[in-house]
């Protein structure tokens, strides 16, 4: 029995309009990002790349390096740590204002109800424009006030970090279960006893899941901020960078990929603990102290070996430092010129944030299949490692790579973003496909369908919801990424934002910085809207 063309595909005509909308804006959107296919196969860049591979072999091993390797490696973990720390000391109390899970006025009227919504939308204000700069533009601008060193990657992280575990955290407050909170208010309880008697036992292990993956995160990021002078890994890379060492830089390639497994592995072995946790509650009381107390060594031991003085650094000095600072740096600049040099580098950006996104979603699209399992044992552990590979180097780490095989400009810093991001994805990607439903392919097969229609048409329409929404989940991402590719000559904001800071305009770069701010904003939203719609 045939079918009509309704039946067939009713969505046909939608697809269509969207195909063709997506094909009309390619062009444009490529030509702004500057995508040259043809530059990575000149000669030229490809002599290049290939005597900077060359020299990736043999690794560096002398002792010396080797020693100073060491060194980088513990001051990066303890960056992250101590980063982690004082993010957790400002998130704690901004996540604590800003939840309506301990509002008074949930349970009834209350004479303080007009000032505290009032409040909590200011923290919500303050947590957003925390982690709506990039710990790189932080780590930027306090190595400008207190030097080099590993004390800004420090602060940096605690801003930015505590911005986001702060969102993070009143989130998972506000969806936990609020009833045995609301009961301990209404009997007359503070917000005090709320919180430790009746939020957190419910959400202390869900809270702690993500304070262990942001500290897995920022181990990557304090690599990235030590391109800047911040200290660490980063610093150590960005001087062999510089001396087109490649012996150095592979030995320092290994050294973080090995250190990207540990905190994974480490990361891993945490969430059993606390899934086993959960299950046997007599223990937890026990493992929560002996957790706390590795935590607080671990803590310790950080602050120790990068010498953090805090006291030192918002001293009366540092303090006469900080107001000089902030007297250049606000207010923002807003001549014309320099507004239209915003305007096209906030194009720029947002260009070479989509463009390497498409390509990431390509990429993890094609190393799904074979590292879900669909194509065999061995392709799926080769595909694995690809993928870890892909995604343990940060972006602007492949942005120093692409560089020399592009040249200077957007479409490097594409294809960065492309790298690392395709590598996310694609495990993104292929987790949602083994937990697929296998009901429809399966059908589709038994009914005689190859093995490309039935995915097609069986697993595929299961799993693309969930691709988009992390597709677009990570276009968020991509588009603060993509406002410091510039860092290392790949254009837009952060190429602008470099150059005015590297000038000492510092007006200039406060403008440039908000402009960062807003861009991410508008990214932001688009991406909820369109959530939201798909939801």
């Amino acid at each position: 029995m045939l079918l009509n063309r309704d039946m067939r595909d009713p969505a046909l005509t939608q697809r269509l309009l969207v195909s063709m909308l997506a094909l009309m804006l390619a062009w444009p959107i490529g030509h702004v990002a500057g995508v040259n296919p043809a530059a990575l196969v000149e000669p030229a860049n490809l002599r290049v790349v290939s005597s900077f591979i060359a020299g990736f072999w043999p690794l560096a091993h002398d002792s010396f390096f080797l020693g100073l390797l060491g060194d980088a490696v513990l001051q990066t973990l303890a960056i992250a740590t101590v980063g982690t720390l004082l993010a957790l000391l400002i998130a704690i109390p901004l996540a604590i204002g800003s939840t309506a899970a301990l509002s008074v006025t949930a349970i009834g009227p209350s004479p303080n109800g007009l000032w505290r919504p009032a409040l909590r939308q200011v923290l919500r204000a303050l947590t957003l424009l925390l982690r709506g700069v990039p710990e790189l533009v932080w780590a930027l601008l306090f190595v400008r006030v207190f030097g080099l060193g590993p004390s800004a990657a420090v602060l940096a992280l605690a801003l930015t970090y505590g911005g986001m575990l702060a969102k993070v955290f009143g989130e998972i407050l506000d969806s936990a279960d609020r009833r045995p909170a609301k009961a301990i208010l209404a009997a007359g309880g503070s917000r005090l006893d709320a919180l430790m008697y009746g939020l957190l036992p419910v959400a202390a292990a869900e809270l702690l899941s993500y304070t262990v993956y942001r500290w897995e995160c920022a181990l990557r990021a304090a690599v990235v901020m030590g391109l800047v002078g911040a200290g660490g890994l980063g610093q150590l890379m960005d001087q062999s960078m510089k001396a087109f060492n490649g012996g150095e830089i592979a030995s320092i390639l290994t050294a973080f990929l090995l250190l990207v497994l540990f905190a994974d592995a480490l990361s891993d072995v945490l969430r059993r603990w606390m899934a086993n946790t959960r299950k046997d509650g007599r223990r937890r009381a026990l493992n929560g102290w002996a957790l706390g107390l590795i935590a607080a060594l671990a803590c310790l031991a950080s602050w120790r070996h990068i010498g953090l003085d805090l006291g030192a650094l918002f001293g009366d000095r540092a303090g006469s430092d900080i107001a000089r600072f902030l007297r250049e740096f606000l207010p923002p600049a807003h001549d014309a010129t320099l507004l239209t040099k915003i305007g096209s580098g906030a194009v720029e950006t947002l260009a070479t944030s989509l463009v390497g996104t498409v390509l990431a979603a390509l990429i993890g699209i094609a190393l799904a299949l074979p590292a879900a399992g669909r194509i065999g044992a061995v392709a799926k552990a080769l595909t694995r490692f690809v993928l870890n590979l892909l995604r343990a180097v940060p972006e602007l780490v492949w942005a120093t790579i692409t560089v020399l095989a592009a040249g200077l400009g957007p479409f490097a810093g594409a294809l960065a973003l492309a790298l690392h991001t395709g590598g996310v994805l694609g495990r993104l990607y292929a987790e949602a496909l083994e937990n697929a439903p296998p009901a429809a392919e399966a059908a589709l097969r038994a009914s005689g369908a190859p093995r490309a229609p039935a995915f097609l048409y069986g697993a595929l329409p299961e799993v693309a919801p969930q691709w988009l929404a992390y597709t677009l989940y990570r276009w968020e991402i991509n588009i603060r990424m993509a406002a410091v590719m510039g860092f290392v000559g790949a254009g837009g904001l952060g190429q602008l934002l470099y150059y005015e800071l590297s000038l000492f305009r510092l007006d200039n770069a406060c403008s440039v910085i908000v402009a960062m701010l807003a861009l991410a904003l508008v990214v932001d939203q688009a991406s909820a809207i369109l959530r939201h719609k798909m939801g």
